[in-house]
């Protein structure tokens, strides 16, 4: 049965072989002409590039859902289950908001004077 395949490979032609020089050059050039695309300095810095600004985007998506999360419990603390303004609890934090902002303006007004 080994004898098969060497005593086929042994009759090819001139023509034959050629041919599989000629295919195996084509294939060689493509290789390479895909390797020079691969190692351009424009290549690798679109790549760089594509990667950073992915990782950028990929924190803001975090930080956004982190911030949403926040709002949310932040939300929960003012609203009951049904959706309603909890007024015990709005009135002090409005209250303490005023207060906060009063201390801000005043302390302003002494710098400037």
């Amino acid at each position: 049965m080994g004898e098969g395949k060497t005593k086929d490979k042994a009759v090819r032609t001139t023509a034959e072989i050629e041919a599989d020089i000629a295919r195996t050059r084509t294939q060689l050039a493509v290789t390479l002409d895909e390797l020079a695309v691969r190692v351009h300095p424009t290549t690798v810095a679109a790549q760089v590039r594509a990667k950073a600004l992915a990782a950028v985007e990929q924190r803001i998506g975090r930080v956004y859902v982190g911030a949403s999360r926040g709002v949310e419990q932040l939300k929960a603390q003012f609203v009951d289950e049904k959706g309603q303004p909890r007024k015990e609890r709005i009135v002090p934090a409005a209250l303490v908001g005023t207060g906060v902002l009063l201390l801000v303006a005043s302390a302003r007004k002494r710098r400037r004077d």
